[in-house]
């Protein structure tokens, strides 16, 4: 019988969502405690492989197998108490045989964090850019995004990926406000203190290091150092030396996955 599982995870404790010969997976974390608590060997599939670092919000995955399970949220409970505390299960419930937490998700939805003034509480979660950038290039470029292209200028070298063709349904950049209390009245507040931007990036699929390597290439245009429309040139033959560096992996987040019925 088939269970879908649905799970968040902080990446910073992990080398990623897939199996690793010599490094800690959250694939193989909660295989390991299914594992145990279902006294079986348990293999689960997820929607997609995260970096190392990289963390996901309501991820989803799904596995099988002969036995019965016959309380989903009191095998939750079990897991919680038993996984690692980077990892936290949302909730288990039983899945049809032709569900497939990969090849079933229609879109799939990343959020990238940026601050731009010091700050000691968002940090482990955002990236601190020192360069000034501009809000409205980088929406610009993001147009230039949207459409089936072809991302192998975005993707990692050496990936395997049959195809590196993507339809990305939408891109954009937003600024937020962060923080906890109010400034002090004793100090003049520095510019930018207490905002920060978040990318938003959906498709039906995404490439090795894609989004990390997008983000990279949006600071070079936000900064100035590249125009929006040198998105085009990458998507239109570009390699991945043409794009901007890789950002961090602990500000990215997998943040939605979508099913066929949803």
């Amino acid at each position: 019988m088939r269970h879908i599982i649905v799970l968040s995870y902080d990446g910073s404790a992990f080398s990623g969502w897939q199996v690793q010969n010599n490094a800690p997976s959250v694939q193989g974390a909660l295989q390991d405690a299914l594992s145990m608590l279902l006294r079986t060997p348990v293999s689960v599939t997820g929607a997609g492989r995260t970096d190392a670092g990289v963390n996901a919000v309501n991820y989803v995955a799904h596995f099988d197998g002969d036995f019965q399970i016959s309380d989903c949220n009191a095998l939750a409970f079990r897991l919680n108490a038993v996984l690692p505390r980077e990892i936290s299960v949302q909730g288990i419930a039983p899945a049809s045989d032709d569900f497939h937490a990969r090849f079933s998700a229609t879109m799939r939805e990343y959020q990238y964090f940026i601050h731009s003034g010091k700050d000691p509480f968002i940090r482990a979660y955002s990236w601190h850019c020192k360069y000034k950038l501009d809000v409205d290039r980088m929406n610009r470029a993001c147009a230039f995004l949207v459409g089936v292209h072809d991302c192998r200028c975005f993707e990692k070298s050496g990936s395997d990926n049959a195809t590196s063709i993507c339809n990305i349904m939408y891109a954009g950049w937003e600024l937020r406000k962060t923080g906890i209390g109010s400034p002090s009245p004793l100090v003049p507040t520095m510019a930018h203190a207490g905002e920060q931007l978040v990318f938003t990036v959906r498709a039906n699929r995404f490439l090795r290091n894609m989004v990390r390597a997008i983000v990279g290439t949006m600071v070079d245009i936000g900064r100035g150092a590249r125009e929006p429309e040198y998105i085009l040139e990458l998507l239109e033959h570009g390699t991945r030396s043409d794009a901007g560096q890789s950002v961090p992996g602990n500000a990215l987040f997998l943040t939605r996955i979508d099913y066929l019925g949803d």
